[in-house]
């Protein structure tokens, strides 16, 4: 998403989209009663800068995560905890920050879109309202798939 952002021309660039909060809950604790496995359960919610695959149009994309982890040696394991998710720890340390920023990588979608086709440049129906012209990278797809080499 970086890298589609900073290809953006400058006036569509959304303003601080490096800086983005995000709200953070941690709660550790242990699941079983020895306090032998650690647990976590982590809630985060932030909006971030993306650029539609559809439309090539910058939006803010939503990221809610909401996880209940496991924090296990490499290749321990344990019985009776169907909730969690197992998170292998490779040290004995453990950076929160390091784990809130894996979170958020992995609740970003494959291809970011608009949620809503209204929102999206290239679904709705008036095409370049404004007089700005638009974008549109496979409009010409379908008549290119049909031609013979």
């Amino acid at each position: 998403m970086d890298a589609d952002l900073a290809a953006l021309d400058e006036a569509k660039k959304p303003v601080g989209w490096r800086d983005t909060a995000v709200i953070t809950k941690l709660r550790f604790g242990f699941v079983d009663a020895g306090n032998n496995v650690p647990m976590l359960h982590c809630q985060l919610s932030t909006t971030v800068a993306a650029v539609c695959q559809r439309c090539l149009e910058p939006f803010r994309l939503p990221l809610e995560v909401d996880v209940k982890l496991l924090l296990l040696e490499l290749d321990e394991t344990v019985e009776g905890y169907d909730e969690y998710e197992v998170w292998e720890l490779a040290e004995t340390t453990l950076r929160p920050m390091d784990i809130v920023e894996e979170l958020l990588i992995m609740a970003l979608p494959f291809a970011a879109m608009h949620a809503e086709s209204a929102a999206c440049r290239a679904l709705s129906a008036d095409d370049a309202a404004d007089g700005e012209e638009m974008t549109k990278p496979f409009a010409a797809l379908r008549e290119q798939m049909t031609q013979k080499y």
